[in-house]
């Protein structure tokens, strides 16, 4: 018992000369903790941050389109103005063109940005390519504010085993454009949906069919599968057999065969790769005959144009149904990723990651969208509702975010890429076909698609 007590009071004296070391080395009485997060940029979690680290300093760059570079100018500034060791140059350039630099060449080209947008789709291919820089997007989310579970929404999609490799941007999908003006001349009520079995004029329902990006929507409708994973294997709907396919399937498909064939036997050239989106536009202006077209939330101000003002209205994608069937598109997005050449630069990582944030913080969501055609997905649709935005605007918002909750997730494999050509002719094979049913259009369809299946398989 006396050595257990001499130990008992060994260990409280030992005890007594730490804590008053710990007091004595902390300025102001302040905790342990408290002066480790503050010197290392530590979160409460005990992650480190490279945006907590201040002040913030070095140069990076940043890709913008022309029409954002105002938005981003404004971030900039606010970040500059309290960091003057900081420097952020725009490289002004369209974001495809921009990521057709980085795979035609690489990550470390002079003329590639080191913060840049990335659409989802392409997020895997520069995975694979080691373009992302790995970020601490979760701590960065709290600090931005407005998701109740990040993982649940962008944030787990551009997640790769354990690392974030992109901060959510932006959500888009599909909705439809309604000219009201084409509606009342033809008497159809717009309100109600359009079902495309009962149309007898081509031109009233417009859908762009040979290009796959709309074509997604029908398939969707059916669930067919242009081309999807399971487990570590592809699968596509169309290389199977007509005879194959269940009731709402065939039903979809038989619909969007007829749409064709309405098309064809009309003469007009919806179903032509040059001259389509030409015909689309100038039946969809206003005194044409058409009356519902899809579009994206870029869409707006030139449908609006076409229409007249007061003459366009919004409807989520499901207003348009085949076979009963509601059209659905995909939960497409955008992130904002970091070039990996600067991932073990503390002070640029810190500086890409400070400006993500500035970028997509709640209360910038209305001139993001004004600037940029963007919604956030940490934003609610009643902020937007109660800002300055025009009516169309907040239309548009609306039933962007109502139907990109209707609809599935976009795949992001690489190898969805195959399905635009794929699926494009095909489809407009079946001018020259003139196939007699749907029976026979499928079998072009078939061909294409299993054929594609093998180039996948083959590693093409």
């Amino acid at each position: 018992m006396k050595t257990n007590h001499k130990k008992l009071l060994s260990l409280l004296l030992a005890l007594v000369m730490v804590f008053s070391l710990v007091a004595c080395g902390n300025k102001g009485g302040e905790s342990k903790d408290k002066a480790n997060t503050e010197s290392t940029g530590e979160s409460k979690d005990g992650e480190k941050t490279n945006a907590d680290a201040t002040p913030l300093k070095g140069e990076i760059s940043v890709q913008a389109e022309k029409g954002w570079v105002p938005y981003y100018e404004a971030a900039i500034k606010k970040i500059t103005e309290k960091n003057p060791d900081a420097k952020i140059n725009i490289k002004e350039a369209g974001s495809f063109d921009h990521l057709d630099i980085i795979d035609s060449t690489s990550a470390t080209n002079g003329d590639v940005a080191d913060v840049f947008a990335i659409p989802a789709d392409r997020f895997t291919g520069m995975v694979d390519n080691d373009v992302l820089a790995a970020l601490p997007a979760k701590e960065m989310s709290e600090k931005v504010g407005g998701w109740d579970d990040y993982e649940a929404g962008l944030g787990g999609l551009f997640k790769k085993e354990n690392d974030y490799l992109a901060f959510p941007y932006n959500i888009e999908t599909l909705v439809t454009f309604v000219n009201t003006k084409n509606a009342e001349a033809a008497g159809i009520d717009h309100t109600k949906p359009f079902e495309l079995n009962d149309q007898k004029d081509p031109a009233t329902v417009l859908l762009p069919l040979f290009d796959a990006w709309y074509g997604v929507a029908p398939n969707n409708a059916g669930g067919i599968d242009l081309l999807a994973k399971d487990g570590d294997q592809f699968k596509s709907t169309y290389t199977g057999k007509y005879e194959e396919l269940n009731a709402d399937q065939k039903a979809v498909f038989d619909s969007i065969y007829q749409y064709w064939k309405l098309n064809s036997d009309k003469g007009t050239t919806l179903f032509d790769a040059d001259a389509g989106w030409g015909y689309i536009d100038g039946e969809f202006k206003t005194g044409g005959k058409g009356v519902i077209r899809l579009g994206g939330p870029w869409d707006g101000k030139a449908f609006q144009e076409q229409a007249g003002e007061g003459n366009l209205e919004v409807y989520p994608i499901t207003q348009i149904t085949l076979a009963g069937k509601k059209l659905t598109h995909w939960q497409g997005a955008w992130g904002l990723a970091i070039n990996s050449r600067i991932e073990e630069d503390a002070d640029k990582m810190a500086l890409a990651e400070a400006l993500i944030m500035e970028l997509v913080k709640p209360e910038n969501a209305i001139e993001l969208y004004k600037s940029t055609g963007k919604i956030l997905e940490n934003v609610k649709v009643d902020v937007y509702e109660k800002s300055d935005l025009s009516d169309l605007d907040k239309k548009i918002i609306k039933n962007v975010v109502d139907s990109f909750y209707l609809s599935p997730e976009r795949p992001t494999f690489k190898e969805y890429g195959k399905v635009w050509d794929t699926w494009k002719n095909a489809v407009l094979s079946w001018n020259s076909v003139k196939p007699a049913d749907a029976a026979a259009a499928y079998k072009e369809l078939n061909a294409a698609f299993t054929g594609m299946m093998e180039q996948i398989k083959a590693g093409n």
